[in-house]
């Protein structure tokens, strides 16, 4: 699992993005600041892992990329992972139906976390760790993020510390 994500994530070194929305510069970067944001407000391992790997569709400069990252996903890592990268726009492109749907649930939750980070992540000076750290941040547990992890736990906020 520790190579297969450390490809995905690397691919996005040097991947430019829109400088109106993006002025820290390329797709790596940006999704290193987004998983050390996550990693400081939550000790759940899949909400981190989908910060981390929410734009790894775009090193496909195809499409759209959360579907496409998403299935690069599948099969490598727990589907509520697949499920937040597929959906990580899903409060940018549709905020009102998203929540209308997802009232109330912990899926809404988790996408308005995400939402959040992947907004914060986008400082032209941040220092952040190494895709080797993070993805080593990420393999600490891989039974909580492989392909055959548990969802969410219901009744209980899983970012809470």
């Amino acid at each position: 699992m520790y190579a297969d994500l450390l490809d995905l994530l690397v691919a996005l070194d040097r991947i430019p993005q829109d400088p109106r929305y993006h002025p820290e510069g390329d797709a790596l970067y940006h999704s290193l600041q987004v998983f050390q944001h996550a990693r400081r407000e939550s000790r759940d391992p899949a909400l981190v892992a989908a910060a981390l790997l929410h734009d790894v569709g775009k090193a496909l400069r195809a499409g759209d990329h959360a579907v496409e990252g998403a299935d690069l996903l599948e099969g490598l890592v727990a589907p509520r992972v697949v499920w937040l990268v597929r959906h990580h726009l899903d409060l940018l492109h549709s905020p009102g139906a998203t929540r209308r749907h997802l009232r109330g649930t912990v899926k809404l939750h988790d996408l308005e976390l995400l939402r959040r980070w992947d907004l914060a992540g986008r400082s032209p000076r941040a220092s952040v760790c190494s895709p080797e750290e993070a993805v080593n941040y990420l393999t600490l547990d891989p039974a909580a993020l492989g392909p055959d992890a548990d969802e969410a736990p219901h009744g209980k906020d899983p970012s809470s510390r």
